[in-house]
């Protein structure tokens, strides 16, 4: 009966989320039917061929919705979607004699390349976290907090604490997984610590993530459109902090009192593992200073610190070689690459061609008249960030930049913050709620952490406020 039961609930969350994706897509298409013309591309949103643009990215991306229940890898539906997608845009093109016949072929180009700067930072960073996670760093400092004898209480302060600092520099993806690890070995025993803990988790890493130019593919993504400077991100840690630190004091009252069972220190670091991080810090010095003072692409300074990461693997292997020459197994960095998310990295590829795609065809410009036209600059840019929480903020923020509205320093910074700690609301919303709901061993879920959307949510109202208020100075008058 129970087994019956949550089989339904989790049919009936499926098809709400999918309802809630699909309106917002689908709404466009009466607007597409009677608009005017729209300097953007093509132009395509009046027609059938439209409306099947349209339509292919709402199925892929409802296939994405659908992952953990359908078995279908992520990546998978995009790729296709962007693949339909372009080759009827590049028909559209080559029957239409109004139509430059490049068009299609330089609005590609552009995307692609867009990516492709992308893909090689991120390849860069993945490989960092595959090094410091091979030369054991985050199961240290798991082992470390075990050993501490700390309280429940205690304990989810400090890995919210620790998770907020460490997705600034990490994904968010990433600093909960660490998280969790030490939250689960902790916890055990304890569901109502474990998922309360998790939610801590989710929230601090979202908020983390969004004040720092690293901390996520967003602002990676707005820093490398030159929207704002790498510096110009640290005006959002107050509100960051304020989102994460009101929802974590409404959950402190129900967090159970008393100590974990002790626990051992079961694990240190490996050699060369602390000259990983301390490459990893130079490599965030070097990729901001090449940005920042030789204007040249972020890319180029984590290129360069992937370099001196492959050199310091040589000093590595050498060490391990000498000390047991018969093992046969010794560090390789260049394995370390393969480590790298490649269904994540190939699912942002045909997200970002498929997104590019809308707005080569003209939707995204008629998304952005009727939105930001319709709501303005502050109204959409809170709408956008809400609905991250059904919606990946990735597509969302890409959807914001190819819509090009006219916005100054500080509404770009709203929707930095929006973007980046919307997705908290619920735990679909995120990369770190989806992973936590299955690393967590049924103590985690959907309803659980829909029970606590209220804090969340008074979060979020107060960093938006606390922005307006503190960040005032860099809106236009």
């Amino acid at each position: 009966m129970y087994a019956w039961a949550g089989r339904l609930m989790s049919h009936f969350m499926a098809l709400s989320i999918l309802n809630r994706l699909m309106l917002p897509i689908f709404a466009l298409l009466p607007q597409a039917a009677w608009a005017s013309p729209v300097d953007a591309g093509m132009n395509i949103t009046h027609r059938p061929l439209g409306w099947l643009i349209l339509a292919l990215f709402a199925l892929a991306y409802a296939l994405v919705v659908l992952e953990e229940r359908i078995g279908l890898r992520k990546s998978k539906p995009v790729m296709l979607a962007a693949a339909l997608i372009w080759s009827l845009i590049g028909w559209q093109a080559a029957m239409t004699p109004e139509v430059p016949p490049e068009l299609a072929t330089q609005a590609f180009e552009h995307v692609f390349l867009e990516f492709a700067e992308l893909f090689f930072f991120l390849v860069s960073a993945m490989s960092f976290v595959a090094a410091m996670t091979e030369r054991n760093v985050f199961e240290a400092m798991r082992a470390e907090l075990i050993v501490r004898r700390f309280g429940y209480r205690s304990l989810f302060w400090i890995t919210g604490i620790v998770s907020f600092c460490l997705s600034a520099a990490l994904d968010n993806l990433t600093t909960a997984l660490i998280m969790s690890g030490v939250i689960l070995a902790v916890g055990a025993g304890n569901p109502r610590f474990i998922a309360l803990s998790f939610i801590n988790v989710v929230v601090a890493a979202n908020a983390g993530g969004a004040w720092c130019a690293f901390g996520d593919i967003t602002t990676l993504m707005v820093w490398q459109a030159h929207r704002l400077e790498f510096f110009d991100f640290f005006r959002i840690f107050l509100p960051s902090l304020v989102n994460w630190l009101v929802s974590a004091a409404c959950m402190h009252a129900a967090l159970p009192k008393g100590f974990p069972p002790p626990g051992k220190d079961d694990a240190d670091v490996k050699y060369g593992g602390w000259m990983v991080c301390v490459l990893f810090a130079f490599t965030i010095v070097i990729t901001v200073a090449t940005r920042q003072f030789l204007h040249m692409p972020a890319v180029l300074g984590m290129l360069a610190g992937l370099g001196l990461l492959n050199l310091q693997g040589h000093f590595i292997r050498r060490h391990e070689m000498r000390k047991d020459e018969d093992s046969g197994t010794y560090y390789d960095s260049i394995a370390l690459v393969a480590r790298a998310e490649w269904d994540t990295l190939l699912f942002f590829l045909g997200v970002l061609l498929c997104v590019g795609g809308l707005a080569t065809a003209g939707f995204l410009a008629l998304a952005s008249q009727d939105l930001y036209g319709r709501l303005g600059p502050t109204g959409a840019n809170i709408a956008m960030g809400t609905l991250s929480a059904v919606i990946d903020n990735i597509p969302i923020m890409y959807a914001v930049l190819q819509m090009h509205p006219v916005m100054d320093q500080g509404q770009w910074l709203l929707i930095t913050l929006t973007a980046g700690v919307g997705g908290s609301l619920l735990s679909v919303g995120s990369a770190a709620g989806v992973a936590l709901m299955g690393a967590s061993k049924g103590n985690y879920t959907f309803t659980s952490h829909l029970r606590w959307t209220w804090a969340i949510a008074l979060g979020y109202v107060c960093s938006i406020g606390l922005h307006l208020w503190l960040n005032g100075g860099y809106f236009a008058g």
